[in-house]
Order: C-alpha cells, then sequence, then structure tokens
C-alpha cells in the first residue's frame, strides 16, 4: 500500500494486529512483520516508526527482492571507491543513511546467506564495514524486517540463519489476510470506491448494488487489500452513471479472447498466432441407444464438431481447417453441405 494511507478496517484480527504494533513502537527492539502479500506490511512498518522516539529520524526502505544478489550488500553496508567494478565513488548504505532512525528490510527472506551473516554482526555489534573499506562505522538503527515466507520453516530448511532469526523476531505482528477480517471487504470497499470517485469528479458517491456488493464479498482476494483497491478503482474508472450504483466489477483485468498463450512454441504462420488451443475431441450430447437414424445423427455430430471449432478459432477458415486436421477445401465442402455461416 502507499505511504501515508490510513488504517481502514473494522474486524477484531485487523485491529488486533494494529493495536499490537503500536505497543511494540515504543520499544527500540527489532520486529517481524509477517503477512500475504498487499496486507499492509509496509504500513505497519511505517507505524512502527512514526510511534517510535525515533519518529523524527529517518525512515529508510528497502526491498531485498529489488535487488540483485551481487548488490545487496553494497546497499545495505555501502562501499568505498574502486570496491568493485562501477564503484566510481565511495556510497553510504542503508544502515548509515538509517543511522538514529529505523530501516525497513522488505521481502527479507530473500537475503543471500552471505548478507544474512553480515546483518546478524550488525544487529550484534552496531557496526557496519563497508565493502573495500578496513574500519566499521558506529550505526545505530532500529530493524524492522517484512516477509511472506514461513521463516522457521526456511531455518529448518537452511535457507535462514536461525541465530538472525532469533535476534530479528523479538516481536512478530502477523497480519491477517483480507479473506479473515470480517466485515472489512464492505467498509474498505466504499472507502476506496468514494476516493476514486472523488478523484475522477464524480458529484456522489452511488456505492454498489447489492449483487455486486456481494461479489466482493464472496471473491477470495488472493492479493489482499491492494487488490480489492484496485479492482474498486477499476469499477468506478469504467462506470458510465454515477448517479446509479455500480453494478459491473471486474476482478481479472487480463482476461481477454486474445490473451496470448504462455509457454507455447513461436507461431509460423497468421493463423497459428490467432488459434487458441485445441478443445477436447466433442462427445455425443445424447446416448447412442436413443440414435434412430445413423446418418441424420452422423451428420449433426459432424455439423456441431465444424460449428464448434468454427467459434473457437474466430471463424478463421484456415485455421479452423488445420485445427480440425482438414484442408482449406475440405472444410469449405463441409460448410457448404451444412449450410454453415462463415461468421
Amino acid at each position: 500500500m502507499e505511504k501515508n494511507t490510513q488504517f481502514v478496517g473494522q474486524s477484531f484480527a485487523f485491529l488486533d494486529a494494529v493495536e499490537q504494533a503500536g505497543r511494540a513502537a515504543e520499544l527500540n527492539r527489532p520486529v517481524l512483520v509477517i503477512g500475504e502479500r498487499g496486507t499492509g506490511k509496509e504500513l505497519i512498518a511505517e507505524r512502527l516508526h512514526h510511534l517510535s522516539p525515533r519518529w523524527g529520524e529517518p525512515l529508510i526502505t528497502m526491498n531485498c527482492a529489488a535487488l540483485p544478489e551481487t548488490l545487496i550488500e553494497a546497499e545495505l553496508f555501502g562501499h568505498e571507491q574502486g570496491a568493485f567494478t562501477g564503484a566510481n565513488r565511495a556510497r553510504a548504505g542503508r544502515f548509515e543513511e538509517a543511522d538514529g532512525g529505523t530501516l525497513f528490510l522488505d521481502e527479507l527472506g530473500t537475503l543471500s546467506m552471505a548478507a544474512q551473516e553480515r546483518l546478524l554482526r550488525v544487529i550484534e555489534y552496531g557496526e557496519v564495514t563497508r565493502i573495500g573499506a578496513s574500519k566499521p562505522v558506529r550505526v545505530d538503527v532500529r530493524i524492522v524486517a517484512a516477509t511472506n515466507e514461513d521463516l522457521p520453516a526456511a531455518a529448518d530448511a537452511g535457507r535462514f540463519r536461525p541465530d538472525l532469526l532469533d535476534r530479528l523476531s523479538f516481536e512478530v505482528i502477523t497480519l491477517p489476510p483480507l479473506r479473515a477480517r470480517e466485515g472489512d471487504v464492505a467498509v474498505l470497499a466504499d472507502h476506496f470506491g468514494r476516493r476514486m470517485a472523488a478523484e475522477i469528479n464524480w458529484p456522489q458517491w452511488p456505492g454498489f448494488t447489492a449483487a455486486c456488493a456481494a461479489e466482493l464479498e464472496g471473491y477470495g482476494w488472493p492479493g489482499n487489500v491492494r487488490e480489492l483497491r484496485n479492482v474498486v478503482e477499476r469499477a468506478v474508472y469504467r462506470w458510465d452513471d454515477p448517479a446509479r450504483p455500480i453494478s459491473r466489477i471486474t476482478f481479472d483485468p487480463f482476461a481477454s479472447p486474445w490473451k496470448p498463450r504462455a509457454m507455447m512454441p513461436r507461431p509460423e504462420t497468421r493463423e497459428e498466432a490467432y488459434a487458441p488451443p485445441p478443445a477436447a475431441p466433442a462427445t455425443l450430447s445424447s446416448p447412442c441407444d436413443g440414435i434412430s437414424d445413423l446418418k441424420a445423427a452422423v451428420d449433426a455430430y459432424e455439423a456441431a464438431i465444424v460449428r464448434a471449432a468454427l467459434e473457437r478459432y474466430r471463424y478463421n477458415q484456415r485455421a479452423t481447417a488445420k485445427g480440425l486436421g482438414l484442408t482449406y477445401d475440405q472444410l469449405r465442402h463441409c460448410m457448404k453441405k451444412h449450410d454453415l455461416s462463415a461468421g
């Protein structure tokens, strides 16, 4: 979620996590924030900083998954000029930038084992050594880290240092997913809807129809609050009549008949490029023992197969012929035989 976004919600599960963050904010101890994507981990980190005695000092954020492993340590701990290829000048790392304040390490579980070892030393001794430097620099930094991984399981599997996990887990705040926040979908949808309506200068907020609201409530929200915000704002933006309640929402913006097929060989022809994947063979819709006229039944079945293939290939006749294993002329003859439209 974006910075400076207010907390919105009324469920006990959500309010408990917010209250827990408020209590932990006053202590100068590391905090781990655990939660699925889109649950507001960065928002909790901001609360921990702004309610702490460090509120007037820097809050520095680093996404550990956003950089290649070769640059993570340089970003965290800084480097001296000439320490490695491309280091044209000395640079302070995030720890030095956050001195006196808070360092928020997002996606902590992606840190390499080497970076985890150096991070452990900083926590233990309060010193960082820039890459290429011989002397450490003392820093006073509170660490808030976030992840959507099961760190104890990662530690058991040898992918995360157990001693670092022990150091960082003075307090662990686990954020509930949206599907567990009873009543919050409606509250959040109304909040985001009103805000979007104001942004596009609607004279009023019409809300959602009962059916639309039920759809929002019944959805699983794998992307949590961030996904809900996108769905609601998209619905408002696409709605043409602000005088009527919104009755149409799109959960998957990628849904389209023209959606590219993933991991398929490069098409050799224009027809192949636009052809959907072949469908499973058609089956008779009625029991075989109900047939009294074999020729009529076979003709009807053949017509149904060709008609379905034409629809599947969007009436591209060359692609349809290839999909059915026919020549173009054979398909044309079949269409004429069964009086099938060309689209």
